[in-house]
C-alpha cells in the first residue's frame, strides 16, 4: 500500500493512524479524505480584487526601487509572472521599462 508523501516536506516516511497520515519527519498530520484547499498562494490588489499570474496590472503611485534611483510612476503597467507567499513582496512582475522585479499588491490594481 503505498501512502501519498507528506503535502509539507514531501517525505516520503509517512504512516497511517486512523484516518490520520502522519510524517514523523516534521510531525505534521493530515486527513487524506478532506478535501484539501489549493496550496496556491493568492493575492489582492488595492481594491480588494483578487489577481492570478499572467494578469496585467498599473501602479497607483510612484515607487522608489531600493539601491537605485530609478522612480515607477503611477500608471506604469506590469504583467505578473507568479504569485509568491511573502509579508512584503507578493508579486513576481514583469515591469514595462524596469524589467523583472518583486511589487507589493497593495500597490496596484487590476488593468
Amino acid at each position: 500500500m503505498s501512502l501519498p508523501p507528506c503535502p509539507q516536506c514531501d517525505s516520503e516516511y509517512v504512516y497511517q493512524d486512523m484516518q490520520q497520515l502522519i510524517c514523523p519527519e516534521c510531525a505534521y498530520e493530515w486527513n487524506p479524505d478532506e478535501v484539501q484547499e489549493s496550496d496556491e498562494p493568492t493575492a489582492t490588489d488595492s481594491n480588494g480584487t483578487s489577481l492570478v499570474a499572467g494578469d496585467k496590472v498599473t501602479f497607483i503611485k510612484d515607487l522608489k526601487v531600493k539601491g537605485s534611483s530609478l522612480v515607477l510612476k503611477i500608471g506604469t503597467k506590469a504583467l505578473i509572472r507568479r504569485i509568491k507567499d511573502g509579508k512584503d513582496h507578493e508579486l513576481d512582475c514583469k515591469v514595462d521599462g524596469a524589467g523583472e522585479m518583486m511589487i507589493t499588491a497593495a500597490f496596484v490594481k487590476k488593468a
